[in-house]
């Protein structure tokens, strides 16, 4: 065996370190093959002091302010509680579907679910991210609690990421 040239011995461990590299994990996004209810809301004015609006089955308007804790007034309601009302909301009826299913109706009918919001800096990435907890009271079936974090919508979208499409709209 002929000894290797400095040069070819550098390609091919530089084609050695390539081949081990580390790979990073991709994650799939869920998508949806069919829309069964879309929801519709527009925000206007000063973003998080500004108004939001829904047009859907029974409109809903809101103020949005600031919360104290991030310097604002406090006085109106803000996209982490409405967050955090949605998702709370949405658990309780994915536990209480999956109750159903499951016959173990009888130990979701008295649940309660908590979502906590928190809106931070990320710790590996520049800008302002969110964190979220959900606390079920009145269910001791933890498989029962984990199929329900299944099973809902906000946590699958939140585990597997969703499709978000922004497009430039029409000025009215």
């Amino acid at each position: 065996m002929s000894p290797l040239l400095p040069s070819a011995l550098a390609r091919r461990a530089s084609r050695a370190i390539s081949q081990r590299a580390v790979k990073v994990p991709t994650r799939s996004i869920m998508t949806l093959k069919d829309h069964k209810y879309s929801a519709h809301a527009t925000a206007r004015g000063q973003g998080r002091n500004g108004e939001v609006k829904s047009d859907d089955d029974c409109g809903l308007q809101l103020r949005l302010a600031m919360p104290r804790s991030l310097g604002g007034k406090g006085d109106g309601q803000n996209p982490e509680q409405l967050f955090a009302m949605g998702y709370a909301a949405c658990f309780l009826s994915a536990l209480q579907m999956v109750a159903g299913q499951t016959g173990k109706t009888d130990q979701a009918r008295n649940a309660v679910v908590h979502a906590q919001v928190h809106l931070g800096e990320p710790a590996d990435m520049e800008g302002f991210g969110l964190q979220v907890d959900i606390q079920v009271e009145g269910v001791d079936d933890m498989d029962l609690i984990q199929a329900g974090h299944k099973a809902c919508p906000y946590s699958r979208a939140l585990t597997y990421g969703a499709v978000v499409n922004v497009t430039r709209g029409k000025k009215e």
